[in-house]
């Protein structure tokens, strides 16, 4: 099945649907690299900054999931738009958390 026959959503040009959906794949594969890389890191060094950035990519990941269930449907556009906005937000606040931490040493 087509990923243009599973997508219901008006939001978007369904000829689009294809382009939309590669990004998508391109931004979860690299974050899901990123965040494996920075997991290790973590797991070698246990240091609270570590942590801290390991989190934020992690929020990454899931910016990633919660495009592909927007594209889907599954997540209506207003819950996208509040869970995006508020992982910006809580991305930000951990890297200058650990940025600050960082320089604190």
């Amino acid at each position: 099945m087509l990923a243009q026959e599973l997508v219901a959503s008006h939001w978007f040009d369904p000829e689009a649907t294809f382009a939309l959906m590669a990004v998508i794949a391109l931004a979860a594969l690299g974050t899901v690299a990123v965040f494996t890389v920075s997991l290790i890191a973590y797991l070698r060094r246990k240091t609270k900054p570590y942590l801290l950035i390991t989190t934020a990519l992690g929020l990454l990941v899931l910016r990633s999931v919660v495009g592909f269930l927007t594209v889907y449907d599954v997540l209506p556009m207003h819950l996208h738009h509040l869970l995006e906005h508020t992982f910006d937000f809580a991305i930000a606040v951990l890297i200058l958390y650990a940025a600050w931490l960082t320089g604190s040493e």
